[in-house]
Protein backbone atom coordinates (compact mmCIF):
# COMPACT_ATOMS: atom_id res chain seq x y z
CA UNK A 1 0.00 0.00 0.00
CA UNK A 2 1.29 3.43 -0.92
CA UNK A 3 2.18 5.79 1.91
CA UNK A 4 0.09 8.91 2.23
CA UNK A 5 1.59 12.34 1.70
CA UNK A 6 1.50 13.18 5.41
CA UNK A 7 3.56 10.12 6.31
CA UNK A 8 6.05 10.81 3.52
CA UNK A 9 6.52 14.41 4.68
CA UNK A 10 6.94 13.28 8.29
CA UNK A 11 9.58 10.72 7.36
CA UNK A 12 11.52 13.21 5.22
CA UNK A 13 11.63 15.80 7.99
CA UNK A 14 12.60 13.19 10.58
CA UNK A 15 15.41 11.93 8.38
CA UNK A 16 16.81 15.45 7.93
CA UNK A 17 16.36 16.67 11.51
CA UNK A 18 17.75 13.47 13.03
CA UNK A 19 20.86 13.47 10.86
CA UNK A 20 23.73 14.21 13.22
CA UNK A 21 26.43 14.17 10.56
CA UNK A 22 28.20 17.51 10.11
CA UNK A 23 30.13 16.22 7.12
CA UNK A 24 27.19 16.20 4.74
CA UNK A 25 27.48 18.51 1.77
CA UNK A 26 25.47 21.74 2.17
CA UNK A 27 23.95 21.45 -1.32
CA UNK A 28 22.60 18.00 -0.53
CA UNK A 29 21.11 19.26 2.72
CA UNK A 30 19.49 22.21 0.94
CA UNK A 31 18.00 19.93 -1.74
CA UNK A 32 16.68 17.62 0.97
CA UNK A 33 15.17 20.59 2.80
CA UNK A 34 13.47 21.85 -0.35
CA UNK A 35 12.09 18.37 -1.09
CA UNK A 36 10.77 18.07 2.48
CA UNK A 37 9.12 21.50 2.31
CA UNK A 38 7.47 20.56 -0.97
CA UNK A 39 6.21 17.31 0.58
CA UNK A 40 4.85 19.24 3.58
CA UNK A 41 3.05 21.70 1.31
CA UNK A 42 1.56 18.92 -0.82
CA UNK A 43 0.42 16.97 2.24
CA UNK A 44 -1.13 20.05 3.87
CA UNK A 45 -4.01 20.28 1.39
CA UNK A 46 -5.37 16.80 2.16
CA UNK A 47 -4.47 16.73 5.85
CA UNK A 48 -6.80 16.76 8.81
CA UNK A 49 -6.60 19.80 11.11
CA UNK A 50 -4.44 17.78 13.52
CA UNK A 51 -2.12 16.73 10.72
CA UNK A 52 -1.94 20.33 9.49
CA UNK A 53 -0.72 21.37 12.96
CA UNK A 54 1.93 18.66 12.86
CA UNK A 55 2.99 19.64 9.34
CA UNK A 56 3.41 23.24 10.46
CA UNK A 57 5.55 22.02 13.36
CA UNK A 58 7.59 19.82 11.00
CA UNK A 59 8.35 22.83 8.81
CA UNK A 60 9.34 24.92 11.83
CA UNK A 61 11.61 22.12 13.11
CA UNK A 62 13.18 21.78 9.69
CA UNK A 63 13.84 25.50 9.40
CA UNK A 64 15.40 25.52 12.89
CA UNK A 65 17.68 22.58 12.07
CA UNK A 66 18.79 24.03 8.74
CA UNK A 67 19.44 27.60 9.87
Amino acid sequence: MEKNLFQQAKEMVNQITNNQSNTQDYQIQEKDKQAAIKAIQEAYHDATPEEQEQLTQFEQDLNKKMS
